[in-house]
């Protein structure tokens, strides 16, 4: 065949060569060494902690046990009960919260609803805001140091956010929560030990009031986090990573549950990677901005699933090719590949997911990788756009 033929596959190749390799980069920068990072320096600042919250009238007496032990004099904790239908701000006012409630039919989402929360905190504004889902909770001496970095960093910082599995739960959410591990721990403290920063993750996210306070808060993306993290990052306020401070949830029990939090997650994801990337990478090559080319890297990794799927296809499609045409290079590259992809997986799970994972049940985490396909095919012919809250257990 013509060198001209097989350059489209060569690119596809090169494309999918650059997630593969930054995952294995951050794999290995994650493997345990050394001490822990050195305790915060500095002041404590007066904090806010702000909880958005929509109908969670079941979980947020335990998010706010979380907190209250941690808060010292002139904090405070706000919570915003966002058009509930359920007695959300009853039961956080009982629980010790200030509670503002909201109602707006058209601007429904989480956005709307920071940007309604750190409003009504501007009367009385603190120096630092976290924020914490209201179905999170909050590991003792997270907030102190959350608040500590970001007034010394003066950049927003995001808590280490792990999300388990219910004790009851199948191994397709085994593997869910490995896979989250992977995305929210291994990824981001492998960038972290080289200096890099990391996405924003949705809670357990400390802002200096004046970077909060003038960031565009009020837009219904599905993934506002992801797209919060992008435009501070352009700002020249990349977020930094904070691995001592721990944010916990549980996936939802229910089927129902679970695929709305996926399709929500992944389609978000892969949407910023198709209208946010190029910009982010194209500026941080012609501007000569380092952390937005890092940002926009590890943006350019899809979910570990996806990618497992797409270096798995090209294998196939290089054998097939190989043995049609004889020739080997393709089948070669894919296999490199393949070979980093598994080198990836393998190192997060030897260092931090045995806990979660058998190896048996590693090896049958192709199941989950197949199981995932039709979100795939959701986003490419009904791609969700909208923010839909993710049905709780309680419901």
């Amino acid at each position: 065949m013509s060198a001209l033929l097989w350059l489209p596959l060569y690119l596809v190749l090169l494309l999918v060569a650059v997630p593969v390799a930054v995952l294995l980069v951050q794999a290995l920068m994650a493997f345990p060494r050394g001490a822990a990072p050195a305790a915060s320096t500095g002041r404590r600042p007066r904090i806010a902690v702000l909880v958005p919250a929509h109908n969670e009238s079941g979980g947020i007496t335990a998010t706010l046990d979380s907190l209250r032990p941690q808060l010292v004099a002139g904090d405070r904790i706000l919570v915003v009960a966002d058009n509930c239908s359920d007695d959300t701000a009853a039961v956080a006012t009982l629980g010790g919260a200030e509670v503002r409630e909201r109602f707006d039919a058209v601007q429904r989402g989480k956005g709307f609803a920071l940007d309604f929360g750190v409003r009504c905190l501007a009367d009385d504004a603190p120096e630092v805001v976290i924020i914490v889902d209201a179905d999170c909770i909050v590991a003792p001496g997270a907030l102190d140091r959350l608040a500590r970095d970001a007034l010394q960093h003066g950049v927003p910082v995001q808590a280490l956010y792990l999300m388990y599995a219910p004790g009851t739960a199948g191994l397709m959410k085994k593997v869910a929560e490995f896979a989250w591990l992977v995305k929210n721990h291994v990824r981001p403290l492998g960038f972290f030990r080289l200096g890099l920063p990391c996405q924003l993750m949705g809670t357990g996210m400390a802002f200096g009031w004046e970077t909060l306070s003038t960031a565009a808060l009020a837009n219904g993306h599905i993934v506002e986090d992801m797209k919060l993290g992008i435009d501070l990052a352009l700002a020249d306020k990349a977020p930094r990573f904070c691995p001592a401070a721990l944010v916990t949830s549980t996936f939802p029990t229910s089927e129902a549950g679970t695929e709305a939090q996926r399709t929500r997650w992944e389609h978000g994801h892969l949407s910023m990677i198709i209208s946010g990337l190029p910009p982010l990478l194209l500026k941080g090559v012609l501007q000569g901005r380092p952390r937005l080319l890092a940002m926009a890297l590890d943006m350019s990794v899809p979910p570990l699933a996806l990618l497992a799927m797409v270096v798995m296809a090209l294998f196939g499609v290089c054998l097939v090719l190989t043995l049609v045409t004889g020739a080997l290079l393709p089948l070669v590259l894919a296999a490199a590949l393949g070979a980093g992809f598994g080198a990836a997986v393998l190192l997060a799970w030897w260092a931090h997911g045995r806990q979660t994972l058998s190896a048996a049940n590693l090896l049958l985490a192709v199941w989950y990788v197949v199981r995932k396909v039709p979100l795939y095919l959701r986003f490419l012919i009904n791609r969700q756009v909208e923010w839909v809250r993710s049905k709780r257990d309680s419901e």
